[in-house]
């Protein structure tokens, strides 16, 4: 058997009434399909970029007035689209194979564990140090499971060894999908940017591997500004499936795949380190993601003249619907391993909210959530005389994210109607943050030292101080930021 991934039914899905399915990418487009439905978060995240990636290829917007006038279902049509690419879409067999080297690659087959991100190397396993990741899980996959993990290491490689290239958004890239809370066809048609139908010889697997031993980089077209059809299906990695008629039981991994450099994937946020430089994809960091993870993700981050610098850009999609280039409400999924080198230590998953705002209101919010910024290091600053330093006073600053998360999507909503909540905002921050310090500080008070109550009592003394305006800086500053008026000093008597 060779699995074929545009005529073949190999997607698991849930529908609209629970029940569950298998289908080919072209029935996305039938009513009542709502998501993947894989046993993994990433192997979900990785099948709705390629199916993304599918559309972009086959049958994209043109611009604006297209995508409206395409914005219903058609399965018919997109059937016909996808099908003449279906030579390009074999996993197995003696022809080109689905993202995998024309050349049979000859060495003794690796597990077919090595193609999750999760699964340990060869060096932990020969040191015995796979405690965060996992060997040994997998005897064999079917060839669908095959197809979307090989899939998925390929959109999201991380550093893997000499040679062994990370994926064209580096390791663990951070991918931001919009979500209209419909279903699958709704979902993938609002991510499709617009272009044109793109030829079979553009994927990477139907030509020779541009391989990378002596550091050759492969860098996107003038035209393309940024991207074409490759950033879907980017091939850093040179791999042959091992399997037989049951399923694939073996990956052979040669080194030295295509190394990509200055590509800009339309569904991942990139910034500048300063002005001038070349656009770097963003990462995940382990842990929650919320609104203090914002800037630069879902809001820009700086002002007017920071932004002309160009030092940050939302996901291409994301700045198309911001702009209004596509009017539906949608959420958008955050998501992407968040990686230490080689090693995973958490795979974000988070559906944030969104807004169509203004230039105004986008300034403002990014006002809000600097302002949090402030306020977390008044507060990390003051826990210096109650908590050691490190990961017991960065734990303080994740529960105050974590409290005023409810708060911040209040005053969010109330911007993107044109209202500017900065009292509200103020004095929440300021509740919580003395209700934190207060939380730790004052049980056991009476048992420290002298000289440790007067550290305490001068740290709560400053930190109301600055959370009420006052103080050389921070106070003034933060006022500033909310655009309060910053309280006047009070004279000393003669």
């Amino acid at each position: 058997m060779s699995l074929n991934l545009i005529t073949d039914p190999w997607i698991p899905v849930r529908c609209v009434d629970g029940s569950r399915r298998v289908i080919a990418p072209w029935q996305i487009a039938e009513a009542g399909v709502l998501r993947p439905d894989w046993p993994r978060p990433d192997l979900n995240i990785a099948c709705l970029e390629l199916l993304v990636g599918l559309v972009y290829m086959a049958d994209p917007p043109s611009g604006k007035s297209d995508w409206y006038r395409r914005e219903r279902p058609d399965p018919e049509r997109l059937k016909a689209r996808l099908e003449p690419f279906a030579p390009a879409f074999f996993l197995m067999g003696d022809g080109p194979r689905f993202l995998q080297d024309q050349e049979k690659l000859d060495a003794s087959p690796n597990s077919v564990d090595m193609l999750f991100i999760d699964s340990a190397g060869g060096q932990t396993m020969r040191n015995n140090i796979d405690v965060m990741v996992h060997r040994k899980r997998y005897d064999r996959l079917t060839f669908p499971e095959a197809a979307m993990a090989l899939y998925t290491l390929q959109d999201f490689a991380p550093s893997g060894g000499a040679g062994n290239r990370t994926s064209m958004r580096g390791g663990g890239p951070l991918v931001t999908i919009l979500d209209p809370g419909k279903e699958l066809w709704d979902l993938v048609w609002l991510n499709v940017p617009f272009g044109q139908p793109s030829e079979m010889k553009a994927l990477p697997w139907m030509k020779p591997t541009r391989t990378s031993e002596k550091g050759q980089t492969v860098h996107p077209s003038d035209e393309t500004k940024g991207f074409d059809v490759e950033a879907f299906f980017g091939m850093p990695r040179r791999l042959r499936l091992v399997g037989d008629d049951e399923g694939i039981t073996g990956v052979i991994q040669k080194p030295y795949g295509t190394n990509y450099a200055l590509w800009q994937h339309p569904l991942s946020p990139y910034y500048r380190l300063k002005e001038g430089t070349d656009l770097l994809p963003r990462h995940p960091r382990a842990g929650r993601f919320g609104y203090r993870n914002w800037l630069g993700i879902i809001a820009q981050e700086g002002d007017k003249s920071q932004r002309a610098k160009g030092l940050a850009q939302l996901a291409l999609v994301v700045r198309e619907w911001q702009a209004e280039h596509r009017g539906t409400e949608a959420s958008v999924i955050v998501a992407g391993w968040a990686m230490n080198n080689m090693s995973p230590r958490d795979f974000i998953h988070s559906l944030q909210p969104m807004q169509h705002l203004s230039d105004t209101a986008l300034y403002r919010l990014s006002d809000f959530i600097e302002a949090a910024q402030m306020v977390t290091d008044m507060l990390n600053r003051a826990l210096i005389p109650v908590l050691a330093a490190g990961e017991e006073r960065e734990a303080q600053r994740e529960e105050f994210y974590l409290k005023t998360e409810p708060a911040f999507h209040h005053c969010f909503y109330q911007i993107a109607e044109g209202e500017d909540p900065a009292d509200f905002w103020l004095s929440t921050m300021r509740r919580q943050a003395l209700s934190q310090f207060d939380g730790l500080a004052l049980p056991g008070l009476a048992e420290r030292t002298m000289q440790e109550m007067a550290k305490i009592a001068e740290a709560r003394k400053f930190l109301g101080m600055e959370l009420y305006g006052y103080g050389k800086k921070a106070g003034p500053a933060l006022f500033s930021k909310l655009k309060l008026p910053v309280p006047e000093k009070k004279r000393k008597a003669a």
